[in-house]
């Protein structure tokens, strides 16, 4: 099992910055893939940001520009970086890592952590 544990989240005024930590049990070395979803209120949880497998990052269109994701692997540790925050990225942000498992991937969420952007 690969447990996850997300920290960083807060409330911020319209174009403020937050940092979120997503603190990893395994090596990330060992995780396929490692990323951040959000779930808005009364929303689907979509993906913001994540690397993918072979080590590339790839960004939702509405943050491209705004949010960075960056890790830490000797701490094994993905960060997301939120600059020019707007009130539509109010939402709880997941960190989430897939690994596979033979032919099978396993899905792995943590818990949660709120940002909440205020006009």
């Amino acid at each position: 099992q690969v447990q996850l544990e997300e920290s960083g989240g807060g409330l911020v005024h319209a174009g403020g910055s937050l940092r979120l930590s997503c603190a990893a049990s395994a090596s990330i070395f060992s995780i396929n893939s490692i990323g951040w979803y959000r779930q808005p209120p009364g929303k689907q949880r979509d993906l913001v940001a994540a690397f993918t497998s072979g080590g590339a990052t790839n960004y939702a269109d509405g943050v491209k520009g705004r949010f960075t994701i960056f890790r830490d692997n000797a701490k094994n540790t993905v960060y997301l970086q939120m600059n020019s925050l707007k009130p539509e990225d109010t939402a709880v942000y997941y960190c989430n890592a897939k690994k596979s498992n033979g032919l099978r991937i396993d899905n792995y969420w943590g818990k949660g952590t709120q940002v909440t952007v205020s006009s």
